[in-house]
């Protein structure tokens, strides 16, 4: 069915088993993408893959599956961003079919932030599918047919396709079924949300996740100060910065060494819970080396295969 290719570093990591550590860099603003080649520079041998991130927030970015292919090039791995709010599903599949013949093969399944929430609010929202339809839309182009069932006639798709999740989520069982809906339309990884609340996402693992063996990456996010951290809990849907940590920011006399430390512990909590981390640090990429290295993580295996 397939025309065979090795399966991408990333992958061969989830199937060994091996604790995953993804990260996350904004394309670029602009047309010159050597700011965002510096910062996935830094992660080279850190992480097992660097996820772009497709307008995320609704905030105007270079196109995600551009931004990786220029990752690819550079002998990084991307894990390819594919929201459903700017593109119908004739683009959605001509964008994968590309994505697909430039060699990139991650892709994570998302249905896209409010474009209210962006700096274009009086942007035209498409959403004609959402990320379980996009994940099945995913999986049919996989088996060499396209969502009419009709056949790609210049050859199936191979994308190793993930999902987020919430583990914060309000609704315990909206979370469950969404997740147990995304698994059952493919996804076979699962980037996780900003987590700050550790328990919780215990209880997701214990008894949500347990039963079906997918990697879950928990999401950690670089606080730079406290600030930032009030930022984050005024802009960011669903998330709630607890009012300890953002008073640890407040009194160190170093704001972001503090949050490089809590980042770090961060890390090393989760590698109790769970298969991964996705390490998120906005504009300063360069600092997630270092906090792996403050978490005791050490480096793994290069990122491209030759």
């Amino acid at each position: 069915m397939h025309h065979t290719h090795s399966p991408t570093a990333f992958q061969r990591a989830v199937q060994a088993g091996e604790f995953l550590i993804t990260a996350e860099v904004a394309p670029p603003k602009g047309g010159d993408p050597a700011h965002m080649i510096q910062m996935a520079a830094t992660l080279k041998g850190r992480v097992h893959a660097v996820n772009i991130t497709d307008g995320s927030r609704a905030v105007l970015r270079m196109s995600s599956l551009m931004a990786s292919v220029i990752l690819l090039q550079n002998g990084i791995e991307p894990i390819c961003q594919v929201a459903c709010r700017d593109r119908n599903r004739i683009s959605l599949q001509a964008d994968l079919m590309g994505a697909h013949a430039l060699g990139i093969r991650n892709i994570l399944a998302l249905t896209g932030d409010p474009v209210k929430a962006g700096d274009h609010p009086d942007a035209k929202a498409v959403f004609d599918l959402e990320a379980v339809r996009l994940l099945q839309l995913i999986r049919k182009m996989n088996q060499g047919v396209d969502c009419n069932e009709k056949p790609l006639t210049d050859g199936a798709l191979d994308l190793f396709v993930g999902a987020a999740v919430d583990p914060q989520c309000k609704s315990w069982s909206g979370l469950q079924s969404r997740f147990e809906r995304k698994i059952e339309a493919g996804a076979q990884f699962f980037q996780s949300q900003l987590i700050t609340d550790f328990e919780r996402l215990e209880k997701f693992m214990d008894t949500i996740a347990a039963g079906y063996k997918k990697p879950i990456l928990a999401g950690i996010f670089l606080l730079k100060s406290a600030k930032n951290a009030q930022f984050i809990n005024r802009c960011v849907p669903g998330v709630n910065i607890p009012q300890h940590i953002i008073d640890r920011l407040a009194k160190a006399k170093d704001p972001l060494e503090e949050g490089m430390k809590i980042a770090a512990e961060q890390v090393q909590i989760a590698r109790q819970l769970c298969q991964g981390v996705h390490m998120m640090a906005v504009k300063r990429e360069d600092a997630i080396a270092p906090i792996l290295d403050l978490a005791g993580v050490a480096p793994v295996n290069q990122l491209v295969s030759k």
